[in-house]
């Protein structure tokens, strides 16, 4: 009875479970994000290579 009351107490898995979660989330604003994430990086890498030029 003890085990069970122990088991039924447990938490370990919970931060399993948030860090699916967050992953899931951050997946989800990547795929809606998509089209303005990859121009944002796009331009930085344009400004990184110019400069880089310039040096």
């Amino acid at each position: 009875m003890k085990n069970l009351k122990r088991f039924i107490k447990e938490e370990d898995g919970m931060g399993t479970v948030e860090i699916v979660l967050i992953i899931v989330v951050l997946i989800a604003l990547v795929a809606a994000f998509k089209e303005q994430i990859s121009k944002l990086v796009s331009n930085i890498l344009k400004k990184i290579s110019q400069n880089a030029n310039k040096i």
